[in-house]
């Protein structure tokens, strides 16, 4: 049986992944970053150069929690629909919009989908154009556009349509190399007119007698085939070829009137259809040439313009987040991360509430009554007394605070012998493997802890557990990247495409 997903459903699901995020009921969306320690054939596979590649499993999604270091919330101001960057450029040739686009009939570019052409471009003052006419495929020659018009217009042997401009915000936000943010003009938006025709695709033909035409728009459109409906200008020039309507002079004149109402239309050239003038009313042949016609290009739904989404194909959702210095004294800066992760409703620790602070540190802590050495970041720590085992994130040496994780692997986390996980406790001394640190855990400390951010974290026993419990919410999205160094002076900018 033959069937596909259009770009209709594409659309709805980034709508509705769009909305989840700002509507009243709304989902919780976090940026998990985790994995301080470098990636190894003999524990996650691959290596720092060539992280390995994230595997949708049960396992993979519990290794995550078990390498986390902190989580951000994404908020709706921090999502944008996107697209496909595609810059302008003279002496580029771009495909036109066409509303018929497939395998048999494909684009200037030899797409056989429209979204998956070059119909439109982002110039370099963040103007948003479609083309709405390409010259019969040749090379856009002229300069770049500056305006926005609410009307089609010629340039650079083209016709365009305005369709927005992307805000200084949104390009702060949401522009990539790759992606650009979608959003629509409500000033171009109430200006469109639905079933409008304003572009055809014209066949030259040969042999017709030089003059310029009017022909009315058969189909559907409102007063369809009379002057009172949509009427295109047929000029033939003196080689007797219909003429690619005055595209170099800076004036479209192919679409005398556009209409409206029209989901399909023709174009009769015939000696009974043309006429010397806009009201129909004055018969003139185009003589007998041959081969030469008019097809009429039907406009998106509510016409071009109406919704920059929909025409464009904006079935990207682009999520953005920023991590700045310590953040509160949630995500640590004094280690590396090398994988980003989406969370959906995470609970907060030991409870069923779901997650609603901007950000959530979720390392183990210990506090440490006295201590010989420095800890480093990422070395082995040890406490012979418990065998338990784990990796260090931070040394915070001013406020005696070792932050560590205890991932799954031997020696990461877990017995090398036996594969026991167990937990760091009491006032068992810790080692560092490296730096032969030696640290006391208070194990009498219960209280908050003022840090240097002003942010507080209360330890029991002299140990803190993670903010959010573990394997909580959903992991949607997930990638392993390179090592990405963190520091107090630095900010991450985190984009994310999710693809419909």
């Amino acid at each position: 049986m033959a069937a596909i997903i259009t770009e209709k459903f594409r659309r709805h699901n980034a709508t509705q992944f769009y909305e989840s995020v700002s509507e009243a009921a709304l989902t919780a969306y976090y940026l998990m970053i985790g994995k301080s320690t470098p990636f190894t054939a003999a524990t996650s596979g691959g290596t720092d150069d060539s992280p390995p590649t994230p595997v949708d499993d049960v396992s993979s999604e519990l290794y995550a929690w078990d390498q986390s270091i902190a989580l951000k919330n994404i908020a709706s101001t921090d999502v944008s629909y996107a697209l496909p960057r595609r810059d302008w450029a003279n002496s580029t040739i771009y495909d036109m919009y066409e509303h018929n686009i497939s395998s048999s009939n494909t684009t200037t570019s030899a797409a056989t989908n429209l979204y998956d052409s070059t119909f439109f471009f982002r110039t370099s003052d963040n103007r948003v154009y479609k083309v709405l006419d390409n010259n019969a495929g040749a090379a856009y020659s002229g300069a770049e556009p500056t305006s926005e018009s609410t009307s089609p217009f010629a340039l650079g042997g083209y016709v365009l349509k305005y369709i927005y401009t992307i805000t200084a915000s949104e390009q702060s936000k949401f522009l990539t190399t790759d992606f650009m943010p979608v959003s629509t003009d409500a000033t171009v938006s109430a200006a469109a007119t639905d079933g409008k025709i304003e572009s055809l695709i014209v066949t030259a033909g040969s042999g017709y007698s030089a003059g310029t035409y009017y022909a009315a728009v058969y189909g559907d459109g409102t007063s369809a085939g009379t002057s009172s409906g949509a009427i295109v200008s047929i000029v033939v020039g003196a080689d007797g070829t219909i003429t690619s309507f005055g595209l170099t002079s800076g004036t479209d004149t192919t679409v005398y009137d556009g209409g409206d109402g029209y989901t399909y239309g023709t174009v009769n050239l015939g000696s009974s259809y043309t006429f010397s003038d806009t009201a129909l009313s004055s018969s003139s042949s185009m003589g007998s040439g041959s081969n030469g016609a008019v097809a009429v290009v039907v406009s998106p739904k509510n016409g071009h313009g109406s919704n920059a989404m929909d025409e464009l194909g904006g079935h990207y959702v682009l999520l953005r987040a920023t991590l700045t210095g310590a953040e509160s004294d949630d995500v640590l800066a004094g280690n590396d991360f090398r994988n980003i992760s989406i969370v959906t409703d995470p609970t907060t620790y030991g409870t069923s509430t779901v997650a609603s602070a901007s950000t959530y540190r979720q390392t183990y802590a210990t506090k440490v009554a006295s201590v010989s050495g420095t800890f480093s970041v990422d070395e082995k720590i040890t406490q012979a007394s418990t065998s338990a085992i784990g990796k260090v994130v931070e040394w915070d040496s001013t406020l005696s605070i070792l932050y560590y994780q205890q991932e799954r692997y031997a020696d990461y986390g877990s017995n090398s012998t036996t594969g026991a996980y167990v937990a760091f406790s009491g006032a068992n001394q810790i080692t560092g493997a490296t730096s032969s640190a030696v640290g006391t855990p208070d194990a009498t400390a219960d209280s908050a802890v003022t840090l240097s951010g002003g942010n507080t974290i209360t330890f029991t026993n002299g140990y803190a557990n993670p903010e959010l419990q573990p394997d909580s919410g959903n992991i949607i999205y997930t990638e392993n990247r390179k090592p990405i160094a963190r520091a107090t002076d630095q900010t991450e900018d985190i984009k994310i495409i999710v693809e419909f």
